[in-house]
């Protein structure tokens, strides 16, 4: 099994599909390499294809807080990534040879890094580990198998952030609660 390093260098030097020639930098994953929890958005944002690190704007600084108040972590103890490592043009959906040609860094990542627990944040994320169409608000609120750990479901912090209201950040919380429960 490659180190997280080389699963690094080798996407910093992918070009498997077109969202490499639009990129800044690849944006492959952040924390702590040997961690119980990981959080997996979608893909990289303007912010984070700048500085080459996941969730650093307003929906970084939502995931932050959540997981100080709830799971009373900070992102030094988790580790963070994306379904696809370069921004997606003007913040678009990643399409599906995309997701594809991201997917096996993604499982290496979790081989690797071995986490009890992996929060997905959003549709993308938990479509791909979960094998499913079913949508964000069907799945969140339970706690799903995946190999030898589990999947918690939430929704993405921009859900809230976007005007979702009350309703997804209390979802979110709860789903954080849900998912510290499971590294007990």
């Amino acid at each position: 099994m490659p180190t997280l390093a080389e699963l690094e260098r080798d996407a910093l030097a992918c070009a498997r599909c077109p969202l490499s020639r639009g990129r800044t930098n690849v944006v492959f994953g952040v924390g702590d390499p040997n961690a119980d929890i990981m959080f997996v958005g979608e893909g990289p944002g303007q912010q984070e294809d700048l500085k080459g690190e996941p969730f650093v704007g307003r929906s970084g600084q939502l995931l932050d807080r959540l997981m100080a108040e709830e799971i009373g972590i900070g992102r030094d103890e988790v580790y963070i990534a994306n379904v696809v490592k370069c921004r997606p043009p003007g913040n678009r959906d990643p399409m599906p040879d995309e997701i594809a040609s991201c997917r096996p860094f993604l499982e290496q990542q979790i081989d690797v890094i071995g986490p009890k627990v992996i929060v997905t944040l959003g549709n993308f994320a938990s479509k791909l580990l979960l094998d499913t169409t079913e949508g964000i608000t069907k799945l969140r609120g339970k706690v799903y198998p995946y190999r030898d750990r589990v999947i918690v479901p939430t929704y993405h912090p921009s859900a809230a952030l976007r005007g979702g209201g009350g309703a997804v950040l209390a979802g979110m919380r709860a789903d954080f609660v849900r998912a510290k429960e499971q590294l007990a």
